[in-house]
């Protein structure tokens, strides 16, 4: 009897540790979930996955099956867990009886505003798969253009850093022994020699192993303060600005700039959204001032009856051949189709500036660094090169 009492014994101990780990397990599994779910709700989707779930939705849509089952199908595929649960309670709310465009502005920076008030269209047209399709073009073309303008900026990326790293090397390690070398001349050292010797010391002189990030602790500080200022309205007008007029970049910032206000009024448009609408969203989405300020005008104008190649022509931003076609289109009533064919041949352009940019900069980066690199080496050896009138007093 002792020996199957302490068998059971041991076997209500196991049973009970299972249902210990078991209970473990559950509540890490409620404390993940609830995690998720917090996440989720301030969830920012990626462009491209965006571009991804509109043209899936679309082609279920148009295979007929309907929309809680597209989302459930959705749901189930993605990997993403964060906007796995966005779905799932976008689906949910339409299944409680709201409409799809209210379930979406429920997470505005996982669905942007230019697809809601194209979801709002399409659900008042009753032709959501096809307006959700023109949005996964324009999806599907901005981040191309997007990850076309990036891996251009790779390049001078990667060569800027490696003049960084290049510049802290010789400051932290090379000048010092130049400077051991200079200070037996006992005379007065050039300019350029000097200043590279005092930030030498400088950088030696920080905590230990501090000195080699000071340039970088520079940058950052930099790029903090410059953050700060850049969201304040005068510091984002003075931003817009200055990458519009900046030399190599101004005049592709400008191109995208002008093929999104185009390709995003003229979609909006031709989906049935209304014209006012319309110039609020495209002001949202353009990230420019100087669009914002001009749909604002816009929106006046058209308000009282003008229009809109009336104010695009008194708009420095805009060019000549732009107004033209927008007040042709006018005339013929094909506002957006004039739109489309501006956006396509920005588009155009821009792929066409990308790939001149991406051949001129490869050899201005490498003048950049012999310039960088070489005045430090030319700066040092100046003193040897003026050695006889250096170390005999001569000068």
């Amino acid at each position: 009897m002792a020996i199957i009492s302490s068998a059971t014994g041991q076997a209500g101990s196991l049973q009970d540790t299972q249902r210990g780990r078991t209970n473990v397990k559950t509540a890490q599994a409620l404390a993940k979930m609830k995690a998720l779910e917090k996440k989720a709700k301030r969830y920012r989707l990626p462009m491209g996955e965006l571009a991804i779930f509109t043209q899936q939705l679309a082609s279920l849509l148009t295979a007929g099956l309907p929309l809680v089952q597209c989302l459930e199908a959705l749901q189930d595929q993605t990997e993403d867990q964060c906007f796995r649960i966005v779905i799932r309670d976008v689906r949910l709310d339409i299944s409680s009886g709201n409409s799809f465009s209210s379930a979406v502005r429920k997470f505005p920076n996982s669905f942007n505003n230019l697809f809601v008030s194209m979801v709002e269209a399409g659900e008042a047209s009753g032709g959501l798969a096809e307006i959700l399709m023109k949005v996964a073009g324009y999806f599907e073309a901005t981040v191309k253009l997007t990850k076309k303008v990036k891996s251009a900026m790779t390049y001078p990326i990667a060569v800027i850093g490696l003049a960084i790293a290049l510049v802290n090397v010789l400051l932290i390690f090379v000048i010092p022994v130049f400077a051991a070398m200079f200070a037996d001349f006992g005379a007065k050292l050039p300019a350029p020699t000097q200043f590279l010797i005092d930030l030498s010391n400088f950088m030696k002189a920080m905590p230990p192993h501090l000195g080699g990030w000071t340039l970088l602790v520079a940058a950052w500080a930099v790029y903090y303060f410059g953050g700060k200022f850049i969201k304040t309205p005068n510091g984002r007008r003075q931003k817009d600005k200055f990458l519009v007029r900046a030399p190599i970049f101004g005049n592709l910032v400008h191109k995208i700039a002008l093929s999104r206000f185009c390709r995003t009024y003229a979609t909006l448009i031709r989906s049935g959204v209304p014209i006012l609408r319309t110039l609020e969203i495209v002001s949202a989405a353009s990230n420019k001032v100087q669009i914002e300020d001009a749909c604002q005008e816009i929106a006046k104008h058209v308000s009282q009856g003008g229009q809109v190649s009336e104010v695009l022509a008194a708009n420095g931003f805009f060019p000549p051949m732009m107004k033209h076609m927008v007040k042709a289109g006018e005339a013929t009533g094909n506002v957006d189709g004039m739109m489309t064919k501006i956006a396509d041949f920005y588009d155009v352009e821009c792929e066409a500036t990308v790939s001149a940019l991406t051949s001129l900069i490869e050899p201005i980066l490498i003048v950049f660094l012999g310039v960088v690199v070489g005045g430090i080496v030319m700066a040092m050896f100046l003193p040897i090169f003026q050695l006889g009138a250096v170390a005999g007093g001569l000068q």
